[in-house]
């Protein structure tokens, strides 16, 4: 099972967090802070896994990928295939650039709504619910649909308010 999705820069700041455990904030900034010190200080060249980590007990890895200023971080428990989480996050990574054509930092810092309804349709719960590009971006667009019509109105201004006065 996944615990939890990161994504944080070089400098340790979090741009994603999601914990699929009932875990508090402070606990969480502990497990992010002991993560990018793991993580961060590793070159590229070596292994994407780490064995545990201390703040989600010892049968958690944790998997990444480092994607220029950004690091994609999967921390799973013992039943997940390290191989199988690296693909997920190419996955992830290759929905994020569809949506917003070479995601960068500020994309997730701006659209961070998009991002966890990306992540959704990924994975759920802790589960991977689907890997395919073409349905990950299918339902992430059917979802801006319904979302758009209800946006249009709230632009009508304060000028459409007048005959309500």
């Amino acid at each position: 099972m996944i615990k939890s999705v990161l994504i944080f820069n070089q400098l340790g700041k979090p741009r994603l967090i999601k914990f699929y455990e009932q875990i508090g904030t402070t606990r969480q900034q502990e497990i992010l802070r002991e993560i990018h010190a793991l993580v961060a200080k590793r070159p590229d060249t070596q292994c994407n896994f780490l064995e545990g980590c201390r703040s989600m007990g010892t049968d958690s890895r944790i998997i990444y990928r480092h994607y220029a200023t950004l690091y994609f971080v999967f921390v799973v428990d013992s039943s997940e295939s390290e191989l199988g989480i690296l693909d997920l996050i190419q996955v992830f990574v290759e929905a994020l650039d569809r949506m917003f054509e070479n995601v960068c930092e500020l994309d997730l810092i701006f659209h961070f709504d998009e991002i966890h309804y990306i992540l959704m349709e990924v994975v759920e719960a802790g589960m991977v619910i689907e890997t395919n590009l073409t349905e990950i971006s299918k339902a992430v667009n059917e979802g801006k649909q319904l979302i758009k019509p209800a946006s249009d109105h709230s632009r009508l201004g304060i000028g459409a308010l007048r005959g309500f006065v």
